[in-house]
Protein backbone atom coordinates (compact mmCIF):
# COMPACT_ATOMS: atom_id res chain seq x y z
CA UNK A 1 0.00 0.00 0.00
CA UNK A 2 1.20 3.47 -0.99
CA UNK A 3 2.50 5.40 2.25
CA UNK A 4 0.91 8.61 3.15
CA UNK A 5 2.62 11.85 4.38
CA UNK A 6 0.78 14.91 5.45
CA UNK A 7 2.30 18.43 5.01
CA UNK A 8 -0.11 20.71 7.77
CA UNK A 9 0.68 24.00 9.35
CA UNK A 10 -0.46 25.87 12.63
CA UNK A 11 -2.95 28.21 9.96
CA UNK A 12 -3.10 29.17 6.47
CA UNK A 13 0.02 31.76 4.97
CA UNK A 14 3.07 28.85 7.22
CA UNK A 15 4.38 27.72 3.76
CA UNK A 16 2.92 24.58 3.64
CA UNK A 17 2.35 25.06 -0.17
CA UNK A 18 5.71 26.22 -0.88
CA UNK A 19 7.21 23.11 1.04
CA UNK A 20 4.95 20.74 -0.72
CA UNK A 21 5.71 21.68 -3.98
CA UNK A 22 9.26 21.86 -2.90
CA UNK A 23 9.01 17.80 -2.26
CA UNK A 24 7.38 16.66 -5.03
CA UNK A 25 10.18 18.31 -7.22
CA UNK A 26 12.83 17.35 -4.96
CA UNK A 27 11.59 13.81 -4.97
CA UNK A 28 10.15 13.62 -8.48
CA UNK A 29 13.85 14.38 -9.88
CA UNK A 30 15.57 11.93 -7.32
CA UNK A 31 13.11 9.30 -9.74
CA UNK A 32 11.09 8.91 -6.61
CA UNK A 33 7.63 7.44 -7.63
CA UNK A 34 5.49 10.25 -5.38
CA UNK A 35 2.18 11.62 -5.66
CA UNK A 36 0.18 14.16 -4.20
CA UNK A 37 -3.22 15.12 -2.82
CA UNK A 38 -4.88 18.53 -1.29
CA UNK A 39 -7.20 18.58 1.61
CA UNK A 40 -9.98 20.41 1.85
CA UNK A 41 -12.27 21.78 -1.45
CA UNK A 42 -9.47 23.60 -2.85
CA UNK A 43 -8.73 23.84 -6.63
CA UNK A 44 -5.82 26.17 -7.37
CA UNK A 45 -3.20 24.22 -5.30
CA UNK A 46 -3.71 21.05 -7.56
CA UNK A 47 -2.77 22.28 -10.40
CA UNK A 48 0.82 23.40 -8.70
CA UNK A 49 1.07 19.77 -6.88
CA UNK A 50 0.08 18.31 -11.56
CA UNK A 51 3.21 20.72 -12.47
CA UNK A 52 5.48 19.59 -9.47
CA UNK A 53 5.01 15.43 -9.84
CA UNK A 54 3.78 14.93 -13.44
CA UNK A 55 0.69 13.39 -11.51
CA UNK A 56 -2.66 14.56 -11.13
CA UNK A 57 -3.24 15.63 -7.89
CA UNK A 58 -6.78 14.52 -6.29
CA UNK A 59 -9.24 16.16 -3.24
CA UNK A 60 -9.55 14.46 -0.13
CA UNK A 61 -12.45 16.01 2.15
CA UNK A 62 -13.63 13.97 4.87
CA UNK A 63 -16.38 16.29 5.45
CA UNK A 64 -17.73 16.88 1.63
CA UNK A 65 -16.78 13.20 0.20
CA UNK A 66 -18.47 9.94 1.34
CA UNK A 67 -16.18 7.55 3.28
CA UNK A 68 -16.34 4.97 0.11
CA UNK A 69 -15.43 7.90 -2.21
CA UNK A 70 -12.90 9.21 0.03
CA UNK A 71 -11.52 5.42 -0.05
CA UNK A 72 -11.85 5.48 -3.79
CA UNK A 73 -9.48 8.55 -4.36
CA UNK A 74 -6.77 7.37 -2.18
CA UNK A 75 -6.35 4.11 -4.16
CA UNK A 76 -6.67 6.40 -6.85
CA UNK A 77 -4.26 9.08 -6.29
CA UNK A 78 -1.91 6.30 -4.72
CA UNK A 79 -1.82 3.94 -7.94
CA UNK A 80 2.08 3.20 -9.11
CA UNK A 81 3.42 5.56 -6.37
CA UNK A 82 5.06 4.53 -3.05
CA UNK A 83 4.94 7.67 -1.53
CA UNK A 84 1.71 10.19 -1.15
CA UNK A 85 2.17 13.43 0.25
CA UNK A 86 -1.46 15.54 1.04
CA UNK A 87 -1.02 18.85 1.81
CA UNK A 88 -3.54 20.25 4.64
CA UNK A 89 -5.74 22.99 4.68
CA UNK A 90 -5.70 26.19 6.82
CA UNK A 91 -4.15 25.07 10.33
CA UNK A 92 -4.47 22.00 11.12
CA UNK A 93 -7.52 21.63 13.63
CA UNK A 94 -9.61 24.26 11.24
CA UNK A 95 -12.57 22.87 9.77
CA UNK A 96 -16.49 23.64 8.95
CA UNK A 97 -17.79 24.72 12.04
CA UNK A 98 -20.73 21.66 12.49
CA UNK A 99 -23.03 21.81 15.39
CA UNK A 100 -22.92 17.72 14.91
CA UNK A 101 -20.62 14.90 16.15
CA UNK A 102 -18.37 13.55 12.44
CA UNK A 103 -15.71 14.95 10.37
CA UNK A 104 -15.39 18.59 9.95
CA UNK A 105 -13.09 18.80 7.02
CA UNK A 106 -10.56 19.60 9.18
CA UNK A 107 -6.73 18.35 8.08
CA UNK A 108 -6.43 16.47 11.45
CA UNK A 109 -9.76 14.57 10.62
CA UNK A 110 -8.17 13.04 7.23
CA UNK A 111 -5.14 12.51 9.76
CA UNK A 112 -7.53 10.23 12.54
CA UNK A 113 -9.24 8.76 9.93
CA UNK A 114 -6.25 7.23 7.56
CA UNK A 115 -3.74 6.92 10.10
CA UNK A 116 -0.90 9.32 8.07
CA UNK A 117 1.29 11.82 10.18
CA UNK A 118 1.79 15.04 9.95
CA UNK A 119 4.78 16.89 9.07
CA UNK A 120 4.51 20.47 10.78
CA UNK A 121 5.34 23.59 8.63
CA UNK A 122 5.81 26.07 11.45
CA UNK A 123 6.36 30.27 10.34
CA UNK A 124 9.24 30.71 12.68
CA UNK A 125 9.49 34.60 11.73
CA UNK A 126 9.56 36.76 15.05
CA UNK A 127 9.78 33.23 17.26
CA UNK A 128 12.72 31.69 19.12
CA UNK A 129 12.34 29.13 21.71
CA UNK A 130 8.47 29.98 21.97
CA UNK A 131 7.79 27.62 19.06
CA UNK A 132 8.74 24.47 20.54
CA UNK A 133 5.76 25.71 23.20
CA UNK A 134 3.52 26.13 19.72
CA UNK A 135 4.69 22.44 18.31
CA UNK A 136 4.27 20.89 21.88
CA UNK A 137 0.33 22.42 21.65
CA UNK A 138 -0.25 20.56 18.37
CA UNK A 139 1.10 17.66 19.25
CA UNK A 140 -1.00 17.06 22.28
CA UNK A 141 -4.15 18.79 21.12
CA UNK A 142 -6.19 15.58 19.65
CA UNK A 143 -5.50 11.92 20.37
CA UNK A 144 -5.19 10.02 16.71
CA UNK A 145 -3.33 12.85 15.16
CA UNK A 146 0.21 12.24 15.12
CA UNK A 147 2.66 15.37 14.45
CA UNK A 148 6.07 13.10 13.83
CA UNK A 149 8.56 15.97 12.35
CA UNK A 150 8.81 19.50 12.18
CA UNK A 151 10.32 22.02 9.68
CA UNK A 152 10.76 25.69 10.58
CA UNK A 153 10.33 28.11 7.57
CA UNK A 154 11.27 31.77 7.08
CA UNK A 155 14.07 31.39 9.61
CA UNK A 156 16.46 34.30 9.84
CA UNK A 157 19.65 32.35 9.99
CA UNK A 158 22.19 29.35 11.33
CA UNK A 159 21.35 30.59 14.99
CA UNK A 160 17.54 30.93 14.49
CA UNK A 161 17.62 27.70 12.97
CA UNK A 162 19.95 26.51 16.08
CA UNK A 163 17.50 27.71 18.95
CA UNK A 164 14.75 26.40 17.58
CA UNK A 165 16.66 22.95 17.37
CA UNK A 166 17.63 23.03 20.74
CA UNK A 167 14.22 24.34 22.31
CA UNK A 168 12.49 21.16 20.64
CA UNK A 169 14.65 18.59 21.12
CA UNK A 170 13.03 17.87 25.00
CA UNK A 171 9.57 17.32 23.18
CA UNK A 172 10.98 14.26 20.97
CA UNK A 173 9.66 15.09 17.98
CA UNK A 174 12.56 15.64 15.16
CA UNK A 175 13.02 18.77 13.49
CA UNK A 176 13.83 17.87 9.60
CA UNK A 177 14.51 21.45 8.45
CA UNK A 178 15.17 24.83 8.78
CA UNK A 179 14.10 26.95 6.05
CA UNK A 180 15.63 30.71 5.36
CA UNK A 181 13.33 33.20 3.71
CA UNK A 182 13.46 33.28 -0.13
CA UNK A 183 11.59 35.99 -1.63
CA UNK A 184 11.93 35.20 -4.86
CA UNK A 185 9.65 31.97 -3.73
CA UNK A 186 6.56 34.00 -2.80
CA UNK A 187 3.67 33.19 -5.06
CA UNK A 188 1.49 36.39 -5.77
CA UNK A 189 -2.62 35.50 -5.22
CA UNK A 190 -5.61 37.11 -6.15
CA UNK A 191 -9.08 36.96 -4.58
CA UNK A 192 -9.65 33.16 -4.77
CA UNK A 193 -6.13 32.40 -4.07
CA UNK A 194 -2.97 31.89 -5.89
CA UNK A 195 -2.43 32.58 -9.07
CA UNK A 196 -3.25 29.74 -11.25
CA UNK A 197 -0.07 27.57 -12.27
CA UNK A 198 -1.19 27.89 -15.53
CA UNK A 199 -0.85 32.23 -15.57
CA UNK A 200 2.92 31.22 -14.68
CA UNK A 201 5.58 31.30 -17.16
CA UNK A 202 8.38 30.86 -15.46
CA UNK A 203 6.85 27.98 -13.12
CA UNK A 204 9.13 24.96 -14.26
CA UNK A 205 11.93 27.16 -13.22
CA UNK A 206 10.32 28.39 -9.96
CA UNK A 207 9.58 24.63 -9.17
CA UNK A 208 13.41 24.03 -9.40
CA UNK A 209 14.44 26.79 -7.16
CA UNK A 210 11.62 25.25 -4.81
CA UNK A 211 13.30 21.39 -4.84
CA UNK A 212 16.78 23.27 -4.16
CA UNK A 213 15.50 25.12 -1.39
CA UNK A 214 14.62 22.23 0.35
CA UNK A 215 17.46 20.05 -1.09
CA UNK A 216 19.79 22.19 0.93
CA UNK A 217 17.80 22.83 4.36
CA UNK A 218 15.63 19.72 5.03
CA UNK A 219 16.57 16.00 6.05
CA UNK A 220 14.47 14.44 2.99
CA UNK A 221 15.72 10.78 3.88
CA UNK A 222 14.29 11.26 7.49
CA UNK A 223 11.01 12.88 6.10
CA UNK A 224 10.23 9.94 3.71
CA UNK A 225 10.90 7.89 6.23
CA UNK A 226 7.83 9.33 8.74
CA UNK A 227 5.39 8.39 5.90
CA UNK A 228 2.84 5.45 6.50
CA UNK A 229 0.71 2.97 4.92
CA UNK A 230 -3.06 4.34 5.05
CA UNK A 231 -5.55 2.70 7.71
CA UNK A 232 -8.21 2.54 5.40
CA UNK A 233 -9.19 0.12 3.20
CA UNK A 234 -8.62 1.26 -0.72
CA UNK A 235 -10.41 0.87 -3.97
CA UNK A 236 -11.08 2.43 -6.89
CA UNK A 237 -14.37 1.25 -8.15
CA UNK A 238 -16.53 3.13 -10.81
CA UNK A 239 -19.51 3.30 -8.46
CA UNK A 240 -17.68 4.65 -5.74
CA UNK A 241 -14.75 7.04 -7.59
CA UNK A 242 -18.23 8.35 -9.66
CA UNK A 243 -18.75 11.12 -7.11
CA UNK A 244 -21.23 12.84 -9.59
CA UNK A 245 -23.27 11.12 -12.09
CA UNK A 246 -22.14 11.81 -15.63
CA UNK A 247 -23.71 14.86 -17.24
CA UNK A 248 -23.77 12.23 -20.49
CA UNK A 249 -22.12 10.30 -22.59
CA UNK A 250 -20.07 12.75 -24.06
CA UNK A 251 -19.59 15.82 -22.35
CA UNK A 252 -17.65 18.87 -23.19
CA UNK A 253 -16.11 20.51 -20.51
CA UNK A 254 -14.64 23.99 -20.73
CA UNK A 255 -11.05 23.70 -19.89
CA UNK A 256 -8.35 27.20 -19.69
CA UNK A 257 -7.78 29.64 -17.20
CA UNK A 258 -11.56 31.26 -17.21
CA UNK A 259 -12.66 27.82 -16.44
CA UNK A 260 -10.34 26.03 -14.68
CA UNK A 261 -11.94 24.67 -11.50
CA UNK A 262 -13.60 21.19 -11.73
CA UNK A 263 -12.10 18.60 -9.27
CA UNK A 264 -10.21 15.45 -11.30
CA UNK A 265 -12.00 13.20 -9.08
CA UNK A 266 -15.23 14.64 -10.95
CA UNK A 267 -13.82 14.45 -14.32
CA UNK A 268 -12.34 10.82 -13.72
CA UNK A 269 -15.57 9.73 -12.36
CA UNK A 270 -17.00 10.44 -15.34
CA UNK A 271 -14.56 8.80 -17.77
CA UNK A 272 -14.77 5.41 -14.99
CA UNK A 273 -18.31 5.24 -15.55
CA UNK A 274 -17.94 5.51 -19.09
CA UNK A 275 -18.57 8.29 -20.25
CA UNK A 276 -16.37 10.59 -22.86
CA UNK A 277 -14.76 13.80 -21.62
CA UNK A 278 -13.74 16.26 -24.27
CA UNK A 279 -11.88 19.58 -23.35
CA UNK A 280 -12.59 22.52 -25.06
CA UNK A 281 -11.12 26.27 -24.41
CA UNK A 282 -13.62 29.27 -24.70
CA UNK A 283 -11.36 31.68 -24.10
CA UNK A 284 -9.38 29.77 -27.63
CA UNK A 285 -13.03 30.60 -28.86
CA UNK A 286 -13.48 27.00 -29.53
CA UNK A 287 -17.41 25.71 -29.45
CA UNK A 288 -18.03 22.40 -28.06
CA UNK A 289 -17.80 19.09 -29.99
CA UNK A 290 -21.40 19.10 -31.84
CA UNK A 291 -21.48 15.33 -31.18
CA UNK A 292 -21.73 16.65 -27.05
CA UNK A 293 -25.20 15.20 -25.56
CA UNK A 294 -23.81 17.73 -21.91
CA UNK A 295 -21.97 20.44 -21.43
CA UNK A 296 -20.05 21.39 -18.41
CA UNK A 297 -19.02 24.35 -17.45
CA UNK A 298 -16.80 24.46 -14.29
CA UNK A 299 -16.03 27.21 -12.12
CA UNK A 300 -13.21 29.63 -12.89
CA UNK A 301 -12.08 33.52 -13.69
CA UNK A 302 -14.80 34.86 -16.48
CA UNK A 303 -14.59 37.91 -14.80
CA UNK A 304 -11.34 38.57 -15.68
CA UNK A 305 -11.59 37.28 -19.30
CA UNK A 306 -15.20 38.49 -19.42
CA UNK A 307 -14.37 40.60 -22.97
CA UNK A 308 -12.83 38.09 -24.35
CA UNK A 309 -15.98 35.86 -23.66
CA UNK A 310 -18.00 38.12 -24.92
CA UNK A 311 -16.15 38.41 -28.29
CA UNK A 312 -16.01 34.34 -28.48
CA UNK A 313 -18.32 33.98 -31.42
CA UNK A 314 -17.93 30.23 -32.16
CA UNK A 315 -17.76 29.37 -28.26
CA UNK A 316 -21.26 31.41 -27.56
CA UNK A 317 -22.73 29.77 -31.01
CA UNK A 318 -21.73 26.17 -30.69
CA UNK A 319 -22.90 26.58 -27.18
CA UNK A 320 -26.10 27.49 -27.77
CA UNK A 321 -26.94 25.56 -30.55
CA UNK A 322 -25.87 22.53 -28.21
CA UNK A 323 -28.63 23.82 -25.74
CA UNK A 324 -31.47 24.85 -28.40
CA UNK A 325 -31.21 21.10 -29.63
CA UNK A 326 -31.11 19.59 -26.25
CA UNK A 327 -28.17 18.94 -24.68
CA UNK A 328 -27.86 18.98 -20.83
CA UNK A 329 -25.78 22.45 -19.75
CA UNK A 330 -24.40 22.74 -16.63
CA UNK A 331 -22.31 25.48 -15.31
CA UNK A 332 -20.82 25.72 -11.79
CA UNK A 333 -20.05 29.34 -9.99
CA UNK A 334 -18.16 31.06 -12.94
CA UNK A 335 -19.61 28.71 -15.30
CA UNK A 336 -22.78 29.49 -13.58
CA UNK A 337 -22.08 33.25 -14.77
CA UNK A 338 -21.42 32.60 -17.83
CA UNK A 339 -24.49 31.19 -18.81
CA UNK A 340 -26.27 34.38 -17.45
CA UNK A 341 -27.13 37.50 -19.50
CA UNK A 342 -24.97 39.58 -18.44
CA UNK A 343 -21.10 40.30 -16.24
CA UNK A 344 -20.20 44.00 -14.66
CA UNK A 345 -16.66 43.72 -14.01
CA UNK A 346 -14.49 45.54 -11.05
CA UNK A 347 -14.38 48.53 -13.58
CA UNK A 348 -18.23 48.59 -13.96
CA UNK A 349 -18.41 47.50 -17.40
CA UNK A 350 -20.88 45.49 -18.44
CA UNK A 351 -19.81 41.99 -20.86
CA UNK A 352 -22.44 39.99 -22.61
CA UNK A 353 -22.57 36.36 -21.88
CA UNK A 354 -24.42 33.11 -23.14
CA UNK A 355 -27.87 34.73 -21.74
CA UNK A 356 -29.02 30.68 -21.42
CA UNK A 357 -30.17 31.56 -17.55
CA UNK A 358 -31.92 34.82 -16.53
CA UNK A 359 -29.36 36.34 -14.29
CA UNK A 360 -27.14 39.06 -14.21
CA UNK A 361 -23.84 38.49 -11.92
CA UNK A 362 -21.19 42.08 -10.86
CA UNK A 363 -18.10 42.64 -9.15
CA UNK A 364 -18.46 46.16 -9.36
CA UNK A 365 -18.72 45.56 -5.17
CA UNK A 366 -17.56 42.79 -4.00
CA UNK A 367 -18.70 40.74 -1.38
CA UNK A 368 -17.05 37.67 -0.42
CA UNK A 369 -19.29 34.51 0.24
CA UNK A 370 -17.70 31.14 1.68
CA UNK A 371 -18.58 27.84 3.10
CA UNK A 372 -19.47 24.38 2.87
CA UNK A 373 -23.04 23.39 1.36
CA UNK A 374 -25.60 20.72 2.15
CA UNK A 375 -27.67 20.95 -1.21
CA UNK A 376 -30.46 18.94 -2.37
CA UNK A 377 -31.54 19.08 -6.26
CA UNK A 378 -35.40 20.83 -6.81
CA UNK A 379 -36.50 19.03 -9.44
CA UNK A 380 -35.32 15.98 -11.88
CA UNK A 381 -32.47 16.39 -14.34
CA UNK A 382 -29.72 15.42 -15.43
CA UNK A 383 -27.82 15.54 -12.05
CA UNK A 384 -30.80 13.32 -10.55
CA UNK A 385 -33.84 12.80 -9.25
CA UNK A 386 -35.41 15.69 -7.24
CA UNK A 387 -34.19 15.13 -3.53
CA UNK A 388 -31.48 13.83 -4.53
CA UNK A 389 -28.65 15.10 -2.09
CA UNK A 390 -25.21 16.63 -3.00
CA UNK A 391 -22.00 18.04 -0.38
CA UNK A 392 -20.17 21.07 -1.91
CA UNK A 393 -18.53 24.04 -1.67
CA UNK A 394 -18.76 27.86 -2.19
CA UNK A 395 -16.39 30.69 -2.67
CA UNK A 396 -16.85 33.33 -4.54
CA UNK A 397 -16.90 37.27 -4.59
CA UNK A 398 -19.51 37.55 -6.72
CA UNK A 399 -22.93 39.66 -6.09
CA UNK A 400 -26.53 38.53 -8.09
CA UNK A 401 -27.99 41.48 -9.49
CA UNK A 402 -31.03 39.99 -11.35
CA UNK A 403 -32.47 36.48 -11.40
CA UNK A 404 -35.79 36.35 -13.02
CA UNK A 405 -37.93 33.86 -14.98
CA UNK A 406 -36.18 30.55 -13.73
CA UNK A 407 -36.71 28.33 -11.12
CA UNK A 408 -33.81 26.96 -8.15
CA UNK A 409 -31.78 24.41 -8.75
CA UNK A 410 -31.24 23.72 -5.26
CA UNK A 411 -32.15 23.75 -1.62
CA UNK A 412 -29.27 25.10 0.63
CA UNK A 413 -28.17 24.58 4.32
CA UNK A 414 -24.50 25.76 5.33
CA UNK A 415 -22.27 22.59 7.39
CA UNK A 416 -24.57 23.58 10.79
CA UNK A 417 -27.79 22.34 9.33
CA UNK A 418 -29.29 25.72 9.17
CA UNK A 419 -31.23 26.67 6.53
CA UNK A 420 -29.97 29.01 3.14
CA UNK A 421 -33.34 29.06 0.88
CA UNK A 422 -33.11 28.17 -2.63
CA UNK A 423 -29.48 28.58 -4.72
CA UNK A 424 -29.10 28.70 -8.47
CA UNK A 425 -31.34 28.67 -11.49
CA UNK A 426 -32.63 26.37 -14.17
CA UNK A 427 -34.55 26.95 -17.34
CA UNK A 428 -35.14 23.78 -19.47
CA UNK A 429 -31.90 21.70 -20.25
CA UNK A 430 -30.02 24.12 -18.91
CA UNK A 431 -28.93 24.57 -15.12
CA UNK A 432 -26.11 26.39 -12.67
CA UNK A 433 -25.50 27.36 -9.55
CA UNK A 434 -22.54 29.04 -7.26
CA UNK A 435 -21.63 25.73 -5.84
CA UNK A 436 -18.86 23.34 -6.84
CA UNK A 437 -20.41 19.52 -6.01
CA UNK A 438 -17.88 17.51 -4.24
CA UNK A 439 -20.13 14.28 -3.91
CA UNK A 440 -23.61 12.70 -3.46
CA UNK A 441 -24.60 12.77 -0.21
CA UNK A 442 -24.12 9.91 1.91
Amino acid sequence: MTRGLIIAAPASGSGKTLVTLGLLRRLRAAGVAVASAKVGPDYIDGAFHRAASGRSCFNLDTWAMRPATLRAIIGRAGEGAELLLAEGVMGLFDGAPTDEAGPDGSTADLSAATGWPVLLVVDAAGMGASAAALVQGYAGFRDGVDVAGVIFNRIGGPGHGEILRRACRPLGIPVLGALPRRAELDLPDRHLGLVQAGEHGDLEAFLDRAAAWIGDAVDVEALVALARPTAVASGSEAATLAALPPLGQRIAVARDTAFAFAYPHVLEGWRTAGAEVLPFSPLADEAPDAGADAVFLPGGYPELHAGRLAAAGRFGAGLRRLAEEGAFVYGECGGYMALGRGLEDAQGERHAMLGLLPLETSFGSPRMTLGYRQATLSAAGSLGQAGAGFRGHEFHFARLLGDEGGSPLFVCRDARGRELGPAGGRRGNVMGSFLHLVDRAG
